[in-house]
């Protein structure tokens, strides 16, 4: 049978839970699948234990980390199928996970790329993230994180999909391009919804499209590495995508998250970080500008339909949800 899609996995430093992965990619029900795994330089034998392990895994090995973008990217300019789905080593995906993407792409061929319902592997009754949203204030957001299992029950289109599990059409990225390797890691995937919308590809969300995430494994959730390609990238998103007359219509918004997130990071020790990243972010401005004219002569919707896919920015409840998941941590909740 010819093989209709590739999954993409990613890995550095995270055998076990890459063992995992590739066990429950075993038993997707989908016919037709072909793995690559992506090694970014780990030194904790994950090499070894793919080509132990898992023989029908094609195993790029590389020397270095080269961050998310560029692993990804090596392994997609070798896929030969119509589609390819990436999902993060520390996710666990359900059985008919790829099934139910590929089934949504085949109802909906609008659709340039499809968005899973991730759960939090430890608490599945918790939503890690239903797709990906974007504000008006120039930043991303997760749909659905911290809410019910049970809520997000409808498929729908949305901004973007989280590029830890999700399915996009080839001939889409030949279009479009692929991930930006200047980002290295955070907000690449968030750029490939923003410049896939702007050339008029939709992204579904396929709430039956279950994976179960042990987020920020990798990373950890608001360390210095997290806040500083965060908030350096999430500047690079908005400037080189959103059209010039939003640009107007949001850049007091989104000055006023920058300022909140200055007091959200001071407060906890990050600002180091934090300045960083927009210092960085500012001196690659005439990469930027090139960019933005690239992605701006590309277009082919309206400035409305961009407007129309963004929602309000909820600093606070982002805030309190951040709060809410630091009390977690020390089970004080």
């Amino acid at each position: 049978m010819k093989e209709q899609v590739t999954v993409v996995v990613v890995n550095w430093n995270g055998k076990a839970c890459l063992i995992q992965c590739l066990d429950a990619l075993r038993e997707q029900s989908v016919q037709g699948m072909a793995v690559i795994v992506v090694d970014n330089g780990s030194v904790d034998g994950s090499v070894e234990a793919v080509k132990n392990q898992f023989p029908e895994v094609a195993l790029i090995a590389l020397t270095e980390n080269l961050g998310f973008s560029a692993a990804n990217n090596i392994a997609i300019r070798n896929v030969q199928t119509d589609y390819v789905a990436l999902l993060n080593n520390d996710a666990i995906a359900h059985p008919l996970w790829l099934e139910n993407l590929i089934d949504a792409m085949c109802r909906y061929p609008e659709a340039g790329f499809a968005a899973s319902k991730m759960l939090y592997q430890q608490r599945p009754q918790v939503i890690d993230r239903a797709g990906d949203g974007y504000t008006t204030a120039g930043a991303g957001s997760l749909r659905g994180r911290g809410q019910s299992a049970n809520s997000f029950c409808r498929t729908e289109w949305i901004f973007g999909a989280c590029a830890g599990a999700a399915l996009y059409r080839m001939t889409m990225l030949d279009d479009i391009g692929l991930f930006d390797e200047d980002f290295f890691l955070l907000y690449e995937d968030v750029d490939l919804s923003f410049r896939a919308q702007l050339k008029g590809y939709k992204c579904c969300y396929v709430p039956d499209a279950v994976v179960y995430h042990q987020a920020s494994r990798t990373i950890g959730h608001d360390s210095p590495t997290s806040v500083y390609y965060g908030h350096r990238n999430l500047e690079w998103v908005y400037f080189q995508n959103m059209p010039a007359s939003l640009l107007t219509r949001t850049a007091m918004r989104h000055l006023v998250y920058t300022i909140a997130a200055f007091g959200f990071f001071a407060a906890k020790g990050l600002l180091a970080a934090f300045i960083r990243a927009k210092r960085d972010s500012f001196k690659a401005w005439r990469t930027v500008l090139d960019k933005r004219k690239k992605n701006q002569a590309q277009r082919r919707v309206k400035d409305d339909y961009i407007w129309s896919l963004l929602e309000a920015e909820r600093s606070f409840s982002r805030l309190s949800h951040r709060l809410k998941k630091q009390s977690l941590k020390k089970g004080n909740l």
